[in-house]
């Protein structure tokens, strides 16, 4: 299941203050170096409709653009200290996601889907880098597939258990292929960091193109995730527990597009969120 509710509700309330706080230091840093950065996905629709986390939620996600996003990444970490550490394939040998994860030290938070997995994911924040889109039809396929492939793959070096939205004999049979998979990829040390070279050199292929559509392309739709820099900028301003964070200028529009009727509360089988197998608030247990 993508949803299971926690049956400690002050659990829930601990853990999205305490990756609230995440946020509001990434923030800071994103403010001090003049980097764009803003809520995505759920984390969007959280701070329009309930001005902080959706109710059920454990995650927050966020995203910029591929310049800013690399110069997060070269210099971030002189500024977050030894409080944070930012988590990726160029830094962690088994790290199993194209994006990065700025990671809380010292703390553990480890849903279902990355049980399996040698990363041990943290108390942190998905930070997602947008490509641009090709306004060339062939190389704009060569963008989606060779961006769904090689992030697939990566997925599966990581573990041999992805997450699956199904059950039953199929949910067996995937899981069979998934750990051929995994064993082969691992026998011939097909590395994480190789995987994440060619993702990223398929997510590249327009970045030197005036174009103005950029997309998530980690997603199995990136299209489906694609926003223009007139939807995004200028960036306006958004309340997030008690806090102000960016969101895109043309928020509504992009979340309409993206899950329709964004402002009613989904039934429970539509929900989603990442009830971990493993958490462990550390230092941050009070």
């Amino acid at each position: 299941m993508a949803f299971k509710e926690y049956e400690n509700i002050d659990e829930l309330r601990k853990l999205q203050r305490t990756i609230a706080s995440v946020l509001f230091d990434f923030a800071k840093v994103c403010e001090k170096l003049d980097i764009s950065y803003f809520a995505y996905g759920g984390t969007c629709i959280g701070a329009v409709r309930h001005k902080g986390f959706i109710p059920w939620d454990d995650d927050v996600d966020v995203a910029m653009l591929r310049s800013d996003y690399e110069k997060f990444l070269r210099e971030a970490p002189a500024l977050l200290g030894d409080k944070y550490r930012i988590d990726n394939s160029r830094t962690q040998a088994n790290y199993p996601s194209p994006f990065s994860y700025l990671a809380l030290v010292d703390t553990v938070n480890v849903p279902e889907a990355f049980e399996t997995c040698e990363w041990i994911r943290s108390i942190g924040i998905d930070i997602f880098p947008l490509d641009k889109v090709s306004e060339a039809q062939s190389t704009r396929r060569r963008q989606l597939r060779g961006t769904w492939f090689w992030g697939r793959l990566g997925f599966l070096r990581a573990t041999p258990r992805p997450y699956l939205p199904f059950d039953g004999a199929k949910r067996h049979l995937v899981y069979f292929v998934c750990g051929i998979a995994h064993r082969l990829l691992t026998l011939f040390r097909i590395s994480p960091q190789f995987i994440q070279d060619r993702w990223e050199k398929c997510a590249k292929l327009a970045n030197d193109e005036d174009t103005c559509l950029v997309a998530d392309f980690s997603d199995r739709h990136p299209l489906t995730w694609s926003f223009t820099l007139q939807e995004i900028f200028p960036l306006v301003d958004g309340e997030f527990d008690g806090r102000v964070i960016k969101l895109p200028r043309e928020w509504d529009k992009l979340l309409t597009r993206q899950y329709g009727s964004y402002m009613e509360l989904p039934p429970e089988e539509q929900r989603k969120n990442h009830y971990p197998v493993r958490l462990d608030f550390g230092p941050y247990s009070e």
